[in-house]
């Protein structure tokens, strides 16, 4: 004979735990017996409702940092170009550098955060220290950049600019 089995489960699956206590008696106590019946013995039936799980798509947590997004961040005047213009005018060639004639292309990597603010601005592959660290100064100085956006938010994006140094 084939029987059909249903289950109840509870609406609620983080139903909160009953503490169960153990009374120790005396042997010659009299203690009431309690029978657990299966529903095979009481004849009812055991109900199974299907209760659907809610999956929440994940957001990114706020403090990553995007190497790529869909519109990546922009320099407010000009975009690239108005960027390498900027540096162009705002670069002091420092003394010692010239004298030793020392140019080149230091690599800066840097955050564009979501107000456009600049951060986290360091050397990635230097020239000399006194070129390194006037890139980094005049990446400092930017004005605030437009900032990259995902899925329609602004997000922290990370940012690589080459800053040359020619002695004419």
């Amino acid at each position: 004979m084939k029987r059909k089995l249903k289950f109840l489960l509870p609406n609620n699956p983080e139903a909160p735990s009953i503490a169960e206590t153990l009374t120790i008696v005396e042997d010659d106590a009299d203690v009431e017996e309690t029978t657990i019946a299966s529903s095979e013995e009481t004849g009812q039936a055991v109900e199974i409702k299907y209760v659907p799980v809610a999956v929440e798509e994940e957001e990114p947590e706020e403090q990553t940092i995007f190497e790529v997004v869909e519109q990546m961040p922009e320099f407010p005047d000009g975009g690239m170009a108005g960027l390498m213009q900027f540096l162009s005018k705002n670069i002091k060639y420092p003394t010692i550098a010239q004298e030793n004639g020392t140019q080149g292309r230091v690599t800066v990597q840097f955050v564009v955060n979501k107000d456009g603010s600049i951060v986290d601005a360091k050397v990635l592959r230097g020239v000399d220290p006194y070129l390194d660290k006037e890139a980094l100064r005049v990446i400092g100085a930017m004005p605030k950049w437009k900032p990259g956006m995902q899925r329609g938010k602004p997000v922290r994006v990370k940012y690589t600019v080459p800053v040359m140094f020619r002695l004419q």
